[in-house]
């Protein structure tokens, strides 16, 4: 993906929560103002991360990180599409899946392309570990929302068929990020296992062609 796209995307978005943060400060409605705010900064976060520790993050992977952001906080808590569409908050979360997935697979990339380090692993630990990277990190961020529910009286676990305790809200999204992680990891794993090229290795490629300086000797 060009960079000029990316840009254009992020520009877009970051018109349309100017205009949002207008009407929120306009409606006095300071909650959502501040959570306006933290989602823009979140936003250019990777582009002023990348710049600071000299790190080039591919095009893809950023607009990747802000549409989830987006549509996870700006769309599904101001907007409350979690309330307005009962499986937003599953298509997140398989996304999710998705995503650790990748950065699963990238994790292991950059061991392996680390001159550093004399470590090779055979596909199929490969994908494994990106299965688990993922479904860790989506285990880790289910008790991250019991324990806001618990200590500070959010409602991140929210009532799901019938069922008014979030059980039945946790449960699915961690089946529905394992579900997708387990879908990446196995497409990464097929290409891996038939010695082609697939979109994660091509974006990340281009993340270690982009930082050289990170896998000297």
């Amino acid at each position: 993906m060009p960079a000029r796209i990316y840009r254009g995307i992020l520009i877009a978005l970051q018109a349309i929560m100017a205009v949002e943060l207008l009407l929120v400060f306009r409606e006095r409605q300071w909650m959502n103002a501040f959570l306006v705010m933290a989602i823009m900064a979140i936003i250019f976060s990777p582009a002023v991360i990348g710049r600071r520790l000299r790190v080039r993050i591919p095009p893809e992977f950023q607009v990747l990180a802000v549409l989830f952001v987006f549509a996870a906080l700006f769309l599904g808590e101001i907007h409350s599409y979690y309330m307005r569409f009962w499986w937003w908050d599953i298509a997140l979360h398989t996304s999710s899946g998705l995503l650790m997935g990748i950065l699963g697979f990238l994790l292991i990339y950059v061991l392996n392309a680390d001159e550093r380090i004399d470590i090779h692993m055979r596909t199929r630990f490969m994908a494994l570990f990106a299965f688990l990277f993922a479904v860790t990190v989506g285990t880790l961020w289910e008790i991250f929302e019991f324990a806001m529910d618990q200590f500070f009286g959010t409602t991140m676990q929210k009532p799901m068929l019938g069922d008014p305790s979030g059980l039945t809200d946790t449960m699915w999204d961690m089946i529905v990020n394992a579900l997708g992680a387990l879908a990446i990891s196995a497409l990464g794993g097929w290409y891996m296992k038939r010695g082609q090229r697939s979109f994660i290795e091509v974006w990340i490629g281009r993340f270690i062609e982009g930082n050289p300086r990170l896998f000297r000797r």
